[in-house]
């Protein structure tokens, strides 16, 4: 079963709910028609509580109907969560060939928080262009005001402007016998740009009729204007907004389209680079030491030196900080979930390219709000992954992670540096008669001893496991053949210090040892030296325990090396 799906049958019957879920990023229920629940993702799990809690009518409701109907059935619902209430679209689809029916919950918060931001935003775009000024004019024969409405405009009083050239006035003339302020046609809502009393551009829409004698000579022209610069400022910043929001929700998309959560980031720094023009991205997690590393990296870093001295004072308010880094400016901001720093991102431009503007920064700190959710459910599956693979107690491997994936890539490894390894497999001698005269407190104290003991005879980026009970591996990486007989004396005489735990002296606590020599070249597989390690530490055993033994080569007779402790 894929490890998101989770087992609730009634019947205690495991249902491959695994490849009935793959992909979906949301919560996915099986159910019976009535809403039992018989397996679920773990997002799903918050549905299954409210179904089994009777607390969920509406999608009750939507099952029971798409039961009876034998059709896909969509509904809209509403939960509480622990920010409030969720709404969310239900999805409920009959299964063909049994009576079961797959739930599908998908979260519209997002959705409904910004199609309510784009309302708002759009309905103060439509009020500020409702109260835009107009005013009229007219020009006379020699090419100057003769007329401006009382109240002026672009900030003039009408005196300012009256006997005065449009031209003077309007951003970049070269032409000026083109304006329509001149012109000898009617037109109609012609746009330009002219320049305020406090020198700021306006943009305006002029239309003009001429005014001709008689005989069609040109006396001059009048019309209106209207200031439309809050218009026009306010398409560019919706233009603007649309832009953002296409790119952030590439960002998004590209995140979660991601099956493993740690390519998660390497498609984000990808994205952003490319979205917002970037030559380099860095995204950082905060460790339990509270010190940023990189876990991934688009273009260049060279851009990006200098970065990391800003990441120390970074807070989840702190914004979007522009850094000097590498040959010219930097934007870094903090990734954060529920309002703690769990991380940071970074992006840098050529020099060439100028500074950045508040786009880039207000989708910088979009894009971080989606990283943080990110860090964290990276964080999360680090966390499973861990304890699926490691001992609760001694917090080394466990069996399955030991033999069926640290090993095989330890091994493939060896076989193209043709490095020889060891395989030490060790058992407690008289184990259960420390527990079954000091109590089990006692033997746990006697797993952790053999726990410290192994990491000291062990060296940094060697492979520890427990495999339950009384029984640990070692796996040496690139060890000769002297410095490992030397290495199991050692760990022989210190387990002297072992016999302090023991039961009673007729049981003295110690370890039997049997060793297996990998060598690549000769083309043993990982099951035929463990079986050479275990034949070796059982024949420790049969011989007195408290010793260790080399096993035999390949297919060759053990031979016995055994020291007695």
């Amino acid at each position: 079963m894929n490890e998101d799906a989770t087992n609730t049958s009634g019947s205690g019957r495991m249902m491959d709910a695994g490849g009935l879920f793959a992909g979906y990023p949301g919560a996915a229920l099986l159910v019976r028609g009535d809403g039992t629940v018989l397996s679920t993702n773990a997002k799903g799990a918050g549905i299954e509580a409210l179904l089994q809690h009777d607390a969920a009518p509406e999608i009750l409701h939507l099952i029971e109907k798409a039961g009876a109907e034998g059709a896909v059935t969509v509904g809209s619902v509403s939960t509480q969560g622990s920010r409030g209430e969720v709404p969310l679209e239900i999805t409920v689809v009959p299964r063909d060939g049994d009576e079961t029916l797959l739930v599908l919950a998908r979260d519209l918060t997002m959705e409904r928080n910004l199609c309510s931001a784009l309302v708002e935003s759009r309905q103060r775009y439509k009020d500020l262009v409702e109260v835009s000024s107009d005013f009229s004019w007219e020009v006379g024969p020699g090419g100057t005001f003769v007329f401006v409405s009382p109240k002026g405009a672009l900030g003039y009083s009408a005196a300012d402007l009256v006997e005065r050239r449009p031209a003077m006035f309007v951003r970049d003339a070269e032409e000026s016998d083109k304006l329509p302020f001149l012109s000898e046609r009617p037109q109609e809502n012609i746009e330009m740009w002219m320049v305020r009393a406090d020198g700021e551009p306006a943009c305006v829409l002029v239309s003009s009729e001429p005014l001709l004698a008689e005989d069609g000579e040109w006396r001059g022209a009048r019309g209106i204007c209207r200031d439309v610069t809050p218009q026009r400022r306010q398409e560019a910043a919706l233009a603007q907004a649309r832009n953002r929001e296409q790119l952030r929700n590439h960002i998004v998309s590209t995140i979660r389209d991601e099956v493993e959560p740690l390519n998660m980031l390497t498609a984000a720094a990808a994205a952003t680079g490319h979205a917002l023009g970037a030559v380099g991205c860095r995204i950082y997690r905060l460790d339990d030491a509270r010190k940023f590393n990189v876990a991934a990296q688009y273009g260049t870093s060279l851009g990006l030196e200098g970065v990391e001295a800003e990441l120390t004072g970074l807070k989840s308010d702190s914004g979007v900080a522009i850094a000097e880094a590498g040959d010219g400016g930097a934007l870094v901001t903090a990734t954060h979930y529920r309002q703690k720093v769990n991380g940071a991102i970074a992006i840098c431009r050529d020099q060439a390219a100028g500074e950045w503007n508040d786009d880039a920064q207000i989708l910088l700190g979009d894009v971080a709000n989606q990283l943080g959710i990110a860090n964290e459910q990276i964080t999360n599956h680090e966390h499973v992954v861990n304890m699926s693979r490691t001992d609760a107690m001694t917090g080394m491997l466990n069996r399955c992670a030991f033999l069926e994936q640290a090993l095989p890539r330890r091994i493939a490894r060896l076989e193209y540096s043709r490095g020889a390894a060891a395989l030490f497999y060790v058992d407690i001698d008289n184990f259960k008669r420390v527990n079954d005269a000091h109590g089990h407190q006692a033997g746990d104290n006697v797993i952790l001893f053999l726990r410290d003991m192994l990491l000291k005879h062990s060296r940094q980026g060697d492979e520890l496991a427990r495999f339950g009970g009384d029984e640990f591996a070692m796996w040496l990486d690139d060890i000769p053949y002297d410095v490992m007989v030397r290495r199991a004396e050692e760990l022989m005489e210190d387990s002297k210090r072992m016999l302090e735990f023991s039961g009673d002296a007729d049981h003295p606590l110690g370890i039997s040892v049997g060793v297996a020599i990998y060598d690549p070249a000769t083309g043993e597989n990982l099951d035929d030296l463990f079986a050479r390690a275990d034949e070796a530490m059982y024949a420790v055993k049969h011989a007195g325990k408290s010793g260790y033994r080399i096993a035999s080569e390949p297919r060759l007779e053990t031979k016995d090396t055994e020291r007695p402790s």
